[in-house]
């Protein structure tokens, strides 16, 4: 078995479809009107189509799930964020945690959980541009140093 997908309920899929391809990139792959399959294994359901396959009624915007991007260049996305047409809500702007990795937490339009972090290869790489040692990335990143030391190995090969 395995997972193909991750199904959210919007109140409006015209607007979600264009919110996850302007923000995130994401593009129709199936369109079935109130069913939509995006990229990256996203579906949007409208929620009356969710409800009459449910018969019942839903709750949108529940803290008891996220989705989650990750987009290594975490400014040029705050930058894109600010210009946007849309009203983010942010839950946090961008905070840095312990191991270094920088996150933001907003909702999207039916108020779904959406963080979107650095990948950990990027931070990995980020530390050793900033003088790091192998030991001391991989310390601080809380990843192995095996990893960090391939990181570092492929950065050399390519100066």
């Amino acid at each position: 078995m395995k997972l193909k997908n991750v199904l959210i309920v919007v109140k409006d899929i015209e607007k979600a479809k264009r919110f996850y391809k302007e923000l995130f990139g994401l593009h129709v792959v199936t369109d079935f009107g109130g069913n939509i399959i995006m990229t990256e294994g996203l579906v949007l359901q409208e929620q009356a189509v969710w409800e009459r396959f449910l018969g019942k009624e839903t709750e949108l915007g529940g803290h008891d799930a996220e989705l989650y991007f990750e987009e290594d260049n975490i400014d040029a996305f705050l930058l894109k964020l600010q210009r946007c047409d849309y009203d983010i809500e942010y839950i946090n702007q961008c905070i840095e945690h312990d191991w270094g990795q920088r996150v933001i937490r907003m909702y999207d339009l039916d108020r779904h959980v959406i963080e979107i972090g650095e990948s950990m290869e990027y931070v990995v790489k980020r530390f050793l541009k900033e003088g790091f040692s192998v030991e001391e990335t991989a310390q601080k990143s809380q990843m192995p140093i095996e990893m960090v030391r391939e990181l570092k190995e492929g950065m050399l090969k390519r100066q």
